[in-house]
């Protein structure tokens, strides 16, 4: 089967980010496909390459990246909620005249489309968060 994930809250606030990846990570090693992960509303800081958990504390936006580079996953960011939280990649960085970007590589900003095109494409869209 082919899923894609949208998770909607923060990284170190809820059980959503965790849920989601624990998720993903069966789904993957069961030979399922994922096709896409999208970050909306505050799940949008596990795309900081700021990011900084402690030493003893599970680093989202590692294993996120890890995860997409070992199985080809697409990690898209929502544009307006990246745009309102702080979080840019170079152009959005320049368009806006900000001295940095701070998008982790590995993942993208892009619109509510690519959400859309995530649920027509895969047999599963799954939800984590509220």
């Amino acid at each position: 089967m082919i899923f894609s994930l949208a998770i909607y809250s923060a990284p170190y606030s809820s059980q959503a980010n965790n849920s989601a990846y624990r998720f993903a990570l069966a789904l993957l090693q069961n030979g399922h496909k994922l096709y896409r992960v999208f970050f909306y509303h505050d799940a949008i800081h596990a795309a900081s390459s700021l990011s900084t958990p402690q030493q003893d504390e599970f680093h989202f936006t590692e294993a996120w990246q890890s995860l997409a580079n070992k199985y080809d996953v697409d990690l898209v960011v929502c544009i307006a909620a990246a745009l309102k939280r702080g979080l840019l990649n170079e152009q959005e960085a320049s368009r806006y005249d900000k001295p940095a970007a701070n998008l982790a590589e590995g993942f993208e900003i892009s619109g509510l489309g690519q959400l859309v095109d995530a649920a027509v494409v895969s047999d599963r869209l799954v939800t984590f968060g509220s």
